[in-house]
């Protein structure tokens, strides 16, 4: 009796998890500044470097380039277990860091960015395969609810601080800044290892055969080649018929045949359960990311709101990710977990909607800190909501692949969202008349965010 009582209180900080899962929020941590303060910076570093119309190419290359890492990150993990694909991951985080930080042209800052993407692809896949084979099933909505939280403080800190570092240094020191502290994780990340039974990160051996790790990984080699000629034929796109039209044409092609070697079977036609939960993962991410990435460059084109106020609205939106995600961890207080996925759905439409009333209206800019929140809090429920299904669904020596379809899921989806707004904004920019264009951008995405609805109604099995 004492025995099971004292599995019934355990949980991820107690002694046998405490230090991976310290290591693991330090790792999340450090991605959620990274992530957040790079969004804050971003229109001084087009503006510098000369790359207003190609804003959102910084973007779509770091996400292309993690496209590859997260499939390599799946074949790894279910061959040799997460944690050396994890090292390498967080050794290319940093060099990429280090790279943007000292790039004085836009093809150099690129290289660095994909060089973020790649590591960041490894890193996120092997946290889930040790959050899926270390953690018992019990704790891992806790797990997540923790990771959820780990992207608050630097999700506050990080906007403010990188406006500063960027208003009065440079941009440059908001890249820099994270070096340090990768290396440090490292260090701490090696010392867990030692901590915990490593037996069980690599007993579990994938069902898949060789060749079907070399289709994988060859076809994830297809996905990231083909959405990065998408997102070269758009970033700068006209109205007229050229070799980029014609490149980004090749390239949405390819992202159509490669994609589903790479999801479960039936993704794309709403098949029930596994399928339809990686889908509504796509069409969150597509539809959260190709708006958020926009709100910076939005609210400091047309309503001239400084970088503190656009750090603010993103930094609300990651209070109510934080705040969706504490919700869904706590099962006596919401509804069934499919349930949960198609309310994410309707509440980031209604998030959408209000951005792009706000832009084609000319209402003030703080009114786009309350759709952020909406979004925030969508996100926060339904994404995490889907990996928790993801890895129910799924058995044991399958998580690799599950969790690399997640992420396949995050990336392609933010990917094709970004490219869409990217291609839009292009075509049709007009320094400081861009209101219309903005709220037709924040619109389109609401429409797909709005097809969460029947995806999640199909994850129940």
């Amino acid at each position: 009796m004492r025995t099971q009582e004292t599995k019934t209180v355990e949980g991820p900080l107690s002694r046998p998890y405490a230090e991976v899962t310290l290591a693991a929020l330090a790792l999340v941590t450090i991605v959620a500044f990274e992530s957040m303060a790079v969004s804050t910076a971003m229109p001084t570093v087009a503006r510098e470097l000369e790359a207003v119309r190609s804003y959102g190419f910084a973007f779509s290359v770091m996400l292309t380039a993690q496209l590859l890492g997260i499939v390599v990150a799946g074949v790894w993990s279910d061959r040799s277990g997460p944690l050396p694909g994890a090292f390498v991951g967080q050794a290319l985080l940093a060099a990429g860091a280090l790279t943007c930080g000292c790039a004085t042209r836009l093809d150099v800052f690129l290289v660095g960015r994909a060089l973020t993407g790649l590591g960041g692809g490894l890193l996120v896949v092997m946290l889930y395969v040790i959050a899926g084979r270390i953690y018992p099933e019990a704790m891992r909505p806790r797990l997540f609810t923790y990771i959820s939280a780990a992207w608050v403080v630097p999700s506050l800190a990080g906007p403010p601080l990188s406006a500063w570092l960027t208003e009065n240094l440079s941009w440059r020191w908001v890249f820099w800044g994270v070096v340090l502290p990768v290396a440090v994780t490292m260090v701490v990340l090696w010392h867990a290892q030692k901590r915990v039974d490593t037996t069980r990160l690599t007993a579990a051996v994938s069902g898949r055969d060789h060749s079907a790790h070399v289709r994988a990984a060859w076809a994830g080699l297809g996905v990231a080649l083909a959405a990065g000629a998408l997102q070269y034929g758009t970033h700068e796109l006209v109205f007229t018929w050229s070799v980029k039209t014609a490149v980004a044409l090749v390239g949405l092609v390819g992202v159509a045949a490669a994609a589903p070697v790479l999801l479960p079977r039936a993704t794309f036609v709403l098949g029930r359960g596994l399928p339809s939960a990686v889908l509504s993962r796509a069409l969150l991410c597509a539809a959260f990311y190709g708006g958020i990435t926009y709100v910076p460059l939005f609210l400091a084109g047309q309503r001239n709101a400084s970088l503190q106020v656009a750090g603010l609205a993103l930094a609300v939106g990651a209070v109510g990710w934080a705040v969706g995600a504490w919700y869904q961890g706590h099962d006596a207080m919401h509804l069934p977990r499919y349930r949960l996925v198609e309310l994410g759905g309707v509440v980031l439409t209604v998030g959408l909607l209000w951005l792009s009333l706000v832009a084609w209206a000319n209402l003030p800019a703080w009114l786009s800190v309350f759709a952020l929140l909406l979004a925030g809090l969508a996100m926060g429920a339904g994404v995490t909501t889907t990996t928790i299904v993801a890895l129910e669904l799924s058995p044991l020596e399958a998580h690799g692949e599950a969790s690399s379809s997640l992420q396949l899921a995050d990336v392609l989806g933010s990917v094709l969202g970004i490219a869409g707004a990217t291609a839009a904004f292009a075509a049709a920019h007009d320094p400081g008349e861009d209101n219309a264009l903005f709220g037709a951008i924040f619109l389109g995405l609401a429409v797909i965010a709005a097809v969460v609805v029947p995806a999640g109604q199909r994850i129940r099995t």
